[in-house]
């Protein structure tokens, strides 16, 4: 049993390497007589995107076109709520503008602007893009993705509770055997010991944020349709989920926190002057720190793994991945244990946050 599941390892390590890397080439947009630039690729695999990128085809004239997924496109025009909509792939990878009425779009490295009927985008003496940009509130693939997750994550949970009405009484089978335990942690090791008795009015919220980044990072390893989307490598997602633990924290907080935020017992009231705005900059820098730590973690996973690919494009060699092949399935493998560690740190300082702030005085 023991063989069969490192054989079943093993053989999924080495298709995840091998999708990465035909992916990896297939989003390469220069051509083969260009330098390379490994900057501009990682950096365009790890954004956000219009599109859901699959493939690359060549035709008779050994063109490269893209074979890609469109998405929804949002715009709204600020001036008088004009909506648009329409799909990303009327932009034809951005090469193409669309006009919907008396307006002009141009897509430019995933940022559309209001442009003439040409698509002339003007810059200014910065050599910047000074052309205007409507409120763009597409279905981008970071959306899209986390639509994906919200979806099996009502699955997966809504099947496992009817399983327990069937069931009370009786073992878990499937499903429960496999999500009962990780219920069961989060509420013995990180709600209960940060929260006290009162961790029951906060589970909900803490075991919902956990699994989303958990299934968000499984997610985003994959790097074949529906995965490779960078969400919580993306500072906006994280930014939200450090919102809401910030919110949560500081609505929900009993008198002695703020006591001891403004009125700290014991201290000299000549300090208070010094320690009353370390205190409110302390309110902002613990949700910031949630912010940046899941942000930078995701992100340098997503970094080193088209890294350590790049250098067989950059050194145009095959004998290179006899090297980085290697490294590549080991940083996969690690990214596993990196994707449930951070959904559990994230997880585990909130559970500290609001405990602190919910708890009694002694």
């Amino acid at each position: 049993m023991r063989k069969l599941l490192n054989r079943k390892f093993q053989t999924l390590g080495l298709l995840l390497v091998f999708f990465s890397s035909v992916i990896f080439a297939g989003e390469n947009p220069q051509h083969e007589d260009e330098k390379f630039n490994p900057g501009k690729v990682i950096f365009e695999h790890i954004g956000d995107n219009h599109d859901w990128h699959l493939w690359d085809v060549t035709d008779e004239n050994g063109q490269k076109h893209a074979v890609s997924f469109p998405l929804p496109v949002i715009l709204i025009n600020p001036n008088n709520f004009a909506i648009d909509i329409f799909l990303s792939s009327e932009f034809h990878h951005g090469h193409s503008p669309v006009t919907k009425g008396d307006v002009t779009y141009f897509m430019h490295h995933q940022k559309i602007y209001y442009t003439n009927l040409e698509g002339v985008l003007e810059k200014d003496a910065q050599g910047n893009i000074s052309n205007k940009k409507p409120i763009d509130i597409s279905i981008t693939k970071n959306i899209s993705s986390m639509l994906f997750i919200a979806i099996i994550l009502l699955i997966v949970f809504l099947s496992v509770a009817k399983a327990y009405k069937k069931r009370p009484d009786e073992a878990p089978k499937g499903l429960q055997s496999f999500f009962e335990p990780i219920i069961v942690f989060i509420k013995d090791e990180i709600a209960i010991p940060n929260i006290g008795h009162k961790y029951a009015k906060y589970l909900p919220y803490l075991l919902t944020v956990f699994f989303f980044i958990w299934f968000n990072n499984l997610l985003g390893i994959i790097p074949f349709f529906p995965g490779s989307a960078n969400i919580t490598g993306n500072i906006a997602v994280t930014l939200v989920l450090a919102v809401f633990t910030f919110l949560i924290v500081n609505l929900t907080a009993n008198k002695n926190y703020w006591k001891h935020i403004f009125a700290m017992p014991g201290l000299p009231k000549a300090l208070l002057i010094i320690m009353i705005p370390v205190e409110i900059i302390g309110l902002f820098t613990k949700p910031f720190a949630l912010m940046i730590r899941l942000f930078a973690n995701i992100t340098a996973g997503h970094i080193l793994i088209l890294s350590l690919v790049s250098l067989i494009f950059i050194f145009q060699t095959e004998w290179l991945a006899l090297g980085s092949m290697p490294l590549v399935l080991f940083i996969y493998v690690l990214e596993l244990l990196v994707a449930i560690l951070q959904a559990y740190i994230f997880t585990m300082l909130s559970a500290l946050f609001i405990g602190l702030a919910v708890q009694e005085h002694h």
